[in-house]
């Protein structure tokens, strides 16, 4: 956990009050240390900026996931209009 606070530029309990939060959950190695990964630091960093703004955490938190279900609500958007494009009949006049 230190070394992921001191790579998302944070600290432990930062981290920790993520987790709460549900923002982000690390798995957990055998010997119980939390291990993130690089998406969930991303997200640590992000959440870390709002806070740095002024930005309640519980809001922080809240902001990065709805940011999350946007871009991948966009993104399933995009592939159903790519799939729904080479499905049109073509016609030819």
């Amino acid at each position: 956990m230190g070394r992921a606070a001191e790579m998302t530029g944070t600290t432990p309990g930062f981290l920790r009050a993520l987790g709460e939060h549900r923002l982000i959950t690390p798995l957990r190695s055998d010997g119980g240390h939390r291990r993130y990964s690089r998406y969930q630091l991303r997200i640590a960093m992000r959440a870390r900026d709002l806070v740095d703004q002024g930005t309640p955490i519980e809001a922080a938190c809240r902001i990065v996931i709805l940011e999350d279900q946007l871009e991948e609500a966009l993104r399933i958007n995009e592939q159903l209009r790519r799939t729904q494009h080479h499905q049109e009949p073509t016609t030819d006049a």
